[in-house]
């Protein structure tokens, strides 16, 4: 994953582009999560990487997930609440897609 990928999905420094991917999964996690998009969700993760251009640097990479980084524990944590997998869709998985 690079941070050249997030912003052409439309996650950039001025918000979410219009028309694309970024703005077609928030409008699907908004209609999943009544109307609301949640901090730390898929969309909200994305559009933080994107503002910042700090997908490398939290572990996320072309060769998958760098261990001890924040992207490792948010492996960790959403395995936890999901009796021991990422699901896919999931914050995680969408993150790394990308």
């Amino acid at each position: 994953m690079s941070d050249q990928n997030v912003q052409k999905a439309g996650f950039t420094s001025d918000g979410i582009k219009r028309g694309s991917l970024a703005s077609t999964m928030m409008s699907s996690e908004a209609k999943h999560c009544s109307g609301g998009v949640h901090s730390g969700g898929p969309t909200s993760t994305l559009q933080a990487m994107g503002a910042k251009g700090s997908t490398h640097s939290s572990g996320f990479t072309s060769l998958g997930i760098s261990s001890r980084s924040k992207a490792s524990t948010m492996m960790s944590n959403e395995a936890k609440t999901h009796q021991g997998t990422t699901p896919r869709g999931g914050t995680t998985a969408s993150v790394q897609s990308i």
